[in-house]
């Protein structure tokens, strides 16, 4: 269902399940576990085959009672907050189709790179399950008009669109992916581990405040990051290595 591996600095967790990688809630679940596993400094998440995430796995949906379904959407919820709590920055490597759900997973997702190839969509309008959820991380990614566009049309976003929109990073051909991915996942973990942890819960804990707010947050933040060992010895270092103190 997936495959967890670990080298070095860099966990990947591979989606590896039936259906087009159906985020079931065994699969979803399965997850949430290796993300709160990863050990490493930075987590990519990848997948097998020509579709990166197709969603939901709707043969849950169907049938379903009010409780079942509280069950899907809360532990799919719960999932794409285990993303964006975990120290580690997760990188999405999409080498293929990302729908409903699966979108959501990638912007979700704190990068993402994607093959040229892939594309984007939230079909649910088409299938009467309008796409609620995967709408709360689409919008806070590509903004308003262009989110309520994916959800109300349905419409595929190629890789390209998506990259220019801010759904990912960049559109690569997809025989540089594994490098592409790689190399940014190689940068990251470059960094003190420390230093990115804060920083990352910081980032989404000011992304929604009102200006000031954040400002008097990220202030805060910084104070208590200046005074850590870690930023100490580094900035030290960095000063001596250039000769200016």
């Amino acid at each position: 269902m997936i495959r967890a591996d670990s080298n070095g600095p860099i966990d990947r967790i591979t989606l590896a399940g039936p259906r087009r990688n159906a985020l079931s809630l065994a699969m979803m679940r399965a997850l949430i576990d290796a993300l709160r596993a990863a050990t490493g400094r930075v987590v990519i998440l990848a997948a097998d085959g020509p579709v990166f995430s197709a969603g939901h796995d709707l043969n849950e949906m169907i049938g379903c009672t009010a409780a079942q379904a509280e069950e899907v959407f809360a532990v799919c919820t719960e999932l794409m907050g285990t993303i964006q709590s975990i120290r580690q920055p997760v990188i999405a490597q999409v080498q293929g189709v990302a729908t409903a759900a699966g979108c959501q997973l990638v912007a979700t997702c704190d990068l993402a790179i994607a093959a040229e190839e892939a594309w984007f969509a939230t079909p649910g309008v088409k299938i009467g399950l309008f796409c609620s959820t995967p709408m709360v991380a689409l919008t806070r990614a590509i903004g308003r008009k262009r989110a309520m566009e994916m959800l109300l049309t349905a419409r595929p976003v190629t890789a390209r669109e998506a990259a220019e929109w801010g759904l990912i990073n960049r559109a690569v051909p997809a025989t540089e992916l594994n490098s592409a991915v790689d190399e940014l996942a190689a940068q990251v973990a470059g960094a003190s581990d420390y230093t990115v942890a804060i920083g990352k819960r910081a980032f989404y804990e000011q992304i929604d405040m009102p200006q000031e707010a954040a400002y008097q947050f990220a202030r805060s933040v910084m104070e208590r990051n200046a005074l850590a060992d870690v930023a100490q010895e580094q900035m030290r270092a960095f000063l001596d290595k250039r000769g200016v103190r």
